[in-house]
């Protein structure tokens, strides 16, 4: 018994060392895919999912139209 609640204490203190780092560091509300600067606008984002072949040109136009709109 005594060696199933040590193993939960440590496992506790562990876990709230990785929940504060990630909260002092700001990961847990950054999605780790997340590649765009706050910075850009929709129309750069468009410009550069184009520009890598994520979509086509019919596409693109299509998005272009409604974000000009």
């Amino acid at each position: 018994m005594g060696v199933v609640m040590m193993l939960l204490l440590w496992g506790g203190l562990i876990a709230l060392a990785v929940a504060v780092i990630r909260a002092l560091s700001g990961t847990a509300s950054r999605p780790s895919g997340a590649k765009t600067a706050p910075s850009e606008s929709p129309l750069d984002i468009l410009k550069k999912r184009y520009a890598s072949g994520e979509i086509s040109k019919a596409e693109y136009e299509e998005m272009r139209r409604d974000l000009q709109a």
